[in-house]
């Protein structure tokens, strides 16, 4: 399972990428492999201005559906085309190809309060 250093991470499973006052945002390869195949991701929360910890979308896999909450707070500025034709892509590569959306920050210092990934690690294996 790969637990990418320069991410940061949230107790949902969560991944945050940070590009200046962007986030990108997964879910990481933990989740996917608890959630199994995933079949359908839902996201109509482009242009919305989301606060930390509100849903932006849901993930439905072949078992189970589960919601996806911001990591931080902003605007979801995209969201990742290519989910809509190939769902499974948060499978294959979750934190490359299977990113699922682009916020544009609100506040910088909420990214404070999440997990490194040794923290995570540790949070996975408990």
């Amino acid at each position: 399972m790969k637990i990418p250093a320069d991410l940061k991470y949230t107790q949902d499973h969560e991944w945050v990428r940070v590009d200046g006052e962007v986030a990108i945002i997964g879910v990481t390869d933990f989740a996917q492999g608890e959630l199994g195949d995933v079949v359908f991701v839902e996201i109509e929360t482009e242009g919305e201005h989301l606060g930390k910890g509100d849903t932006f979308g849901t993930v439905e896999a072949v078992k189970t559906v589960s919601d996806l909450f911001m990591p931080v707070g902003g605007q979801v500025t995209e969201v990742n085309p290519a989910l809509a034709d190939e769902p499974e892509l948060v499978n294959k590569d979750p934190y490359l190809a299977g990113w699922m959306i682009k916020v544009k920050m609100v506040e910088l210092s909420e990214l404070d309060e999440l997990l490194s990934a040794d923290d995570y690690k540790k949070m996975i294996e408990a």
